[in-house]
């Protein structure tokens, strides 16, 4: 019960800051979804949040997704109305599993290569895949994402792949505890989307996933309609955290 408790608690502390977020920016709250970071964190931890009210939940790993919400003999595939994010890079070998976890959002399509790969997997399995595309806007070597001058290029054959509906955008800036540090970089991605608005239509990049635990509130104001939360929810875990 403690353990309840105590998610349910910061689930409503990080609602009433992104809601203080959304506000302070002129913008509807019900404009912003929260995914729930679940990643390393075992199945009882989501079904604490579940109980808390919490929908969408984010996994790094494609193994973990698929061991945790879709498996056969998963502890949270009866769970539907758990929606699952796939936020992590998804190796070429990994990609018909991650069809197979049919997430709600795959936010990490980070080149043209993996791309091609789910939508082969998608048309086999009769689906259509709603998919971010990742952007590396701060240029860091260690950072997985299109450049946008990449992206630029690659965006005419990315929207026409039959089984992928693109829907916007994601991004990871460098760490920095100063979370103001990471507004340029939130302020870039915004800026990309607006291009790719005036070049293709509104209808494709509506989304913008940016921002986690220590910055989430800037990424508000900048623009985010996907906010990755996970420490400020379930407490630190033992793995780095990259994405939340």
């Amino acid at each position: 019960m403690t353990q309840i408790i105590e998610v349910a608690d910061n689930l409503a502390r990080v609602r009433e800051r992104i809601v203080g977020a959304a506000v302070d920016a002129g913008r509807d709250p019900h404009e912003i979804t929260l995914v729930a970071v679940s990643k390393t964190h075992p199945a009882a931890a989501v079904e604490t949040a579940l109980v808390a009210g919490q929908r969408d939940f984010g996994e790094n790993l494609v193994e973990e997704a698929w061991s945790k919400f879709a498996a056969p003999d998963a502890p949270l595939v009866e769970h539907s109305e758990a929606h699952l994010h796939l936020i992590g890079p998804i190796q070429s070998r990994k990609a018909a599993l991650a069809v197979a976890c049919r997430p709600v959002l795959i936010h990490s399509v980070d080149r043209l290569k993996i791309a091609h790969r789910l939508d082969r997997f998608a048309a086999e399995a009769g689906l259509a895949l709603d998919v971010l595309l990742e952007v590396n806007v701060s240029g860091e070597e260690s950072k997985f994402g299109f450049t946008p001058a990449g992206l630029q290029q690659d965006v005419e054959a990315l929207l026409g792949l039959p089984n992928l509906n693109v829907s916007g955008l994601m991004t990871i800036p460098p760490y920095d505890p100063d979370p103001e540090l990471a507004r340029p970089h939130f302020a870039a991605l915004r800026a990309l989307q607006e291009d790719l608005v005036r070049q293709h239509g509104a209808a494709r990049w509506r989304h913008l996933s940016m921002g986690m635990s220590h910055d989430f509130e800037v990424a508000i104001q900048e623009g985010a309609t996907l906010v990755r939360v996970g420490t400020a929810i379930f407490g630190t875990r033992d793995s780095a955290a990259s994405a939340t």
